[in-house]
């Protein structure tokens, strides 16, 4: 299992849009729960995106539902995380991650906790 590779983020005014996407190691046949993470200074990190390599079901924290989005692109095995409306609030490191231990719906994956790959982190810096 390789670490995931992500791409992404950057500086945005308060309601704009970024983007991000983490390339996920895969082996065929198999499948998983994927998701976004975020941590900001002095604050413990935050699950706020969960789905899974087959792409359906979806989770979302309540502070982001409505304003992100998050797919999963099978043939690229291509995680990503559409942000709008963006606020202060959600300037932090974003990391993708994967659970090559567990499959179920996303509700599930965003409590199943045992997220061992981490992504390297992509920094979000939202001006006000």
């Amino acid at each position: 299992q390789e670490q995931p590779v992500q791409s992404g983020g950057g500086s945005v005014q308060a309601g704009g849009s970024l983007s991000l996407s983490c390339v996920v190691w895969k082996a065929p046949g198999t499948r998983f729960c994927v998701g976004w993470f975020r941590q900001a200074p002095g604050k413990e990190r935050e699950g706020v995106a969960f789905t899974t390599t087959e792409g359906g079901s979806k989770f979302y924290v309540a502070s982001v539902k409505g304003r992100f989005a998050i797919s999963f692109d099978t043939a690229k095995n291509t995680l990503n995380l559409e942000m709008n409306d963006l606020t202060p609030e959600d300037a932090a490191m974003y990391y993708c991650a994967a659970n090559y231990r567990f499959y179920g719906p996303a509700d599930h994956c965003a409590r199943s906790g045992s997220y061992e790959n981490w992504g390297q982190g992509s920094q979000v810096t939202v001006s006000s």
